[in-house]
């Protein structure tokens, strides 16, 4: 069961803080730092889902740990990566495209992306008030949330080094996990929400709840993960073409010869 005083509780919170993110992109005349916002804004709906989260449950304690954990160390990690640059390229094309685009983005990104996140956090509402006892779906939520949570910051870091050696610029990412996926990080994050419907499914939450995980793999695979990066890096990297050939774009396999 899912109580709408606590959606429309953590609604609150995430509304008011993706509102003061617009402000401050008005200022900074940028507004990629919705995408920092990601991660802890999931955390922010974690904490506020209960009343009580500090006298959690095994279940809802283990989540809440984890997804806190999982948002701050994406959130500090898209900072770090981001600071210093200018507004991602797909932004600059919206702007670039959208008469009005200050104001509109209020609508279009950020209050869009609070939105996104009370969607996909559906099962985490269940998890917060359920008291429905520990069972071995718990485990293989808790199971799949840990190794989601590992192989994206795996990826991030092996990605961050790769990068950092100035001999790799213009080269294609092909070492550790990314010789076995294309995007090893977002396999990693689809596990990750995988576990939290799982985990859902023990708390006894309902089969529509579910549509929030599912929400999180159509917009990795389809929407801004997957299928929008690679629409333009071909174009940008034509040895990219050839790294397609041999790695599959998301469930890791060893890479063809």
């Amino acid at each position: 069961m899912i109580a709408l005083e606590t959606v429309v509780h953590s609604g609150l919170f995430v509304g008011l803080a993706v509102t003061l993110l617009w402000l401050l992109s008005l200022q900074l005349r940028d507004v990629s730092i919705v995408d920092i916002w990601w991660g802890p804004g999931f955390a922010v709906i974690a904490w506020t889902a209960s009343s009580t989260p500090l006298d959690a449950n095994l279940r809802y304690g283990a989540a809440l740990c984890l997804l806190t954990l999982w948002a701050v160390r994406l959130g500090t990690y898209l900072w770090i990566r981001n600071s210093g640059h200018p507004e991602d390229r797909r932004y600059q094309a919206i702007r670039a495209a959208t008469p009005g685009f200050p104001l509109k983005s209020l609508f279009t990104v950020f209050w869009l992306q609070g939105a996104l996140q009370l969607l996909v956090a559906l099962p985490v509402f269940s998890i917060a008030t359920s008291t429905a006892p520990f069972s071995w779906v718990d485990m293989i939520g808790l199971f799949l949330m840990v190794s989601g949570l590992v192989i994206e910051a795996v990826a991030d870091e092996q990605l961050r080094r790769f990068k950092a050696e100035p001999d790799n610029a213009g080269k294609v990412m092909d070492r550790g996990l990314w010789g076995w996926s294309r995007h090893p990080n977002y396999f990693g994050n689809a596990l990750i929400w995988a576990g939290v419907g799982v985990l859902g499914m023990g708390a006894h939450a309902p089969v529509w709840a579910l549509l929030g995980p599912a929400t999180m793999w159509f917009l990795l695979l389809r929407v801004s993960g997957v299928t929008m990066l690679e629409s333009t890096i071909v174009d940008r990297r034509p040895a990219y073409r050839r790294y397609m050939e041999r790695v599959p774009s998301f469930f890791p396999r060893p890479p063809r010869t």
